[in-house]
């Protein structure tokens, strides 16, 4: 045995430790036997917390929800008015364009006023013709009354003119025929008076039993006035001005030289001053519905725009209901369909840069102002006790 094969006991040692260390190397793979209990419990934890979430936002949409009532069956609408010309007659002046904007009191379009000066004028002169005839009436009752005074003082002058006759007769001195002359004459004297009479009474009839009457305020007079007016309206009329603010539409064929007739439609002004949006909402979503609550539209011509408005009505009727043939369910295969009530939104921020159309569509939101709590949830008994 030579000095490089002794082994001394460090250097067993030494060589026994690594060999030692190299076999306990492996220990540490049971340290994820450590680690599973911990993801075991994240993921029941995930398990609980998602569900949990869940039915918090859940809870929390349901108690915040209920107050917005919401809807996209929901149109523009403007008043539209039939634009009709009050008299008939040629078009000899237009003076708008389809699709213009015109101001209230703009002319529109007017109607050959020639027909309408004549009528003035001849409605003058039966005016005149009135006024000289009431005059003649006047003349007419002072002449009857003077003829009943000249009736008068003859009757008088008779009767005394009869008497001294009658004496005379009495006393033997007058004739026979003398007395009766005097008779006759003062008989048709008398008649003479009641004829005049009659004619003072005529005469005051003809004035309205009023001889000092003004002359305007004779019905005669008063109807040739009513007729001047008239012909003075019928000629105003022939002038069409714009009765509000808005846009002409469906006037393309309205030209100078159409022929009008009183009362029949030519165009249509549609009005942009007065803007309304009508939501047709689902029956049951207008239980908390009341006019006056607050609502916000979004057109589809402006979707980044927000309009605001008020609940300004509620419709007295589904639209089936009326609709031009309504619904019969009186059969054996009624099937329930939710109905849709008009609501009319009236809307306060209207932006005169931002037209809008009549009949475009809108969505409606309107703010209820109520809240539900968790005591709707549990039945009524348990909430009456």
């Amino acid at each position: 045995m030579n000095a490089e094969s002794k082994v001394t006991p460090m250097q067993v040692a030494t060589n026994q430790a690594p060999a030692a260390s190299q076999s306990a190397a492996p220990a540490p793979v049971a340290a994820p036997a450590v680690a599973l209990p911990n993801r075991r419990g994240r993921r029941n934890l995930l398990m609980i917390s998602l569900p949990l979430l869940l039915v918090l936002a859940g809870g929390y949409f349901w108690l915040t929800g209920g107050r917005y009532e919401e809807t996209q069956d929901a149109n523009a609408h403007q008043p539209r008015v039939a634009i009709a010309a009050n008299v008939s007659g040629l078009v000899t002046q237009v003076d708008f364009t389809n699709n213009a904007m015109v101001h209230k009191g703009d002319v529109l379009f007017q109607v050959d006023q020639r027909p309408f000066k004549l009528a003035i004028a001849a409605a003058n002169a039966a005016l005149a013709s009135a006024r000289l005839s009431v005059q003649q009436m006047k003349a007419a009752y002072g002449a009857a009354v003077t003829q009943q005074k000249v009736a008068e003082d003859q009757v008088n002058y008779l009767d005394s003119e009869l008497a001294r006759q009658e004496a005379l007769a009495a006393k033997g001195v007058a004739a026979e025929s003398a007395l009766d002359l005097a008779r006759n004459n003062d008989v048709v004297a008398k008649e003479q008076l009641e004829t005049a009479k009659q004619n003072v009474i005529s005469a005051a009839a003809a004035l309205m039993g009023n001889p000092d009457i003004p002359t305007d305020s004779h019905p005669a007079v008063q109807a040739a006035l009513a007729a001047r007016d008239n012909a003075q309206f019928n000629l105003d009329q022939s002038t069409l001005r714009a009765p509000a603010d808005g846009m002409i539409y469906q006037a393309e064929s309205f030209r100078p030289g159409q022929y009008v007739t009183a009362g029949v439609a030519n165009f249509t002004l549609v009005e942009t001053t007065d803007i309304w949006v009508e939501a047709d909402f689902k029956e049951n979503q207008l239980t908390d519905v009341k006019v006056g609550q607050p609502a916000t539209v979004v057109f589809d011509l402006y979707p980044g725009r927000t309009f605001h408005g008020t609940v300004d009505a509620l419709g007295a009727g589904t639209g089936a209901e009326f609709s031009l043939i309504p619904a019969q369910n009186a059969t054996g295969n009624w099937v329930k369909v939710t109905q849709r009530i008009p609501t009319r939104i009236k809307l306060s921020d209207l932006d005169p840069a931002l037209p809008i159309p009549s009949g475009i569509s809108a969505d409606v939101t309107v703010d209820t102002h109520v809240s539900r709590h968790l005591s709707d949830l549990l039945p009524n008994w348990v909430v009456g006790h």
